[in-house]
């Protein structure tokens, strides 16, 4: 049974997909091509040659992290959700987003949630550069943390490992539960609500001084 006649949008969902699950090099217009059951000349009819095909890619990474819906009664609530969807895409799209930032278009990814940042700021009662300070400390919150779970995540295993380290042979730890607790598997969803949350409280609720820098 032949296959409806291919899309551009079709071919762009593929494509995203073999990046992100595969990283840019595995994106030949063979492979698409086969994935998608065509003609190699059908990609080319769609989207262009491949460095085409990979600013398509780009310019739709960026339209997807603008869709950024807040959710919450208060500022605080609302600030958090922005930081956990942009977290969420940002972890969906490792490749994508280092292609992203490749072509120089980084800080345009995240104008779309600087924006809902800065109106949630703003319901809060802050303006200007405190505003702003709030704005950047949650956006480098979300990378950093980003940035660490996926070190973490390649990470080779680490020998001696947290446990082997605290409980070296020959020292008292200071503060047993503690230790105990730093052994344990991360839950990187509830540390990351966790620091997020008290960041913000923390920021709306302290008065700004006349001149502070917007960071």
């Amino acid at each position: 049974m032949a296959r409806s006649a291919l899309t551009r949008e079709e071919v762009l969902r593929a494509a995203a997909a073999l990046v992100r699950q595969h990283g840019p090099d595995a994106l030949t217009m063979r492979r698409l091509a086969a994935e998608l059951g065509t003609a190699v000349t059908s990609i080319y009819w769609h989207v262009g040659n491949r460095e085409s095909l990979l600013d398509a890619l780009v310019e739709r990474t960026v339209a997807d992290l603008a869709a950024i819906t807040p959710h919450g009664r208060t500022p605080v609530d609302r600030i958090v959700s922005v930081a956990g969807t942009l977290r969420r895409d940002l972890r969906e799209r490792p490749h994508l987003v280092a292609m992203v930032h490749e072509r120089g278009l980084t800080e345009r990814m995240f104008l779309p949630a600087q924006r809902a940042l800065a109106a949630e700021v703003h319901a809060a009662g802050l303006r200007g550069a405190r505003a702003a300070q709030v704005v950047r400390a949650v956006q480098f919150q979300v990378v950093g943390h980003v940035l660490v779970e996926r070190n973490r995540e390649r990470a080779p295993v680490q020998s001696p490992g947290e446990e082997d380290l605290w409980y070296a042979e020959g020292e008292a730890a200071p503060d047993p539960a503690l230790a105990r607790a730093l052994t344990r598997p991360v839950d990187t969803e509830r540390l990351f609500a966790v620091s997020v949350r008290a960041l913000v409280e923390g920021l709306l609720a302290v008065p700004g001084r006349p001149g502070d820098p917007a960071g």
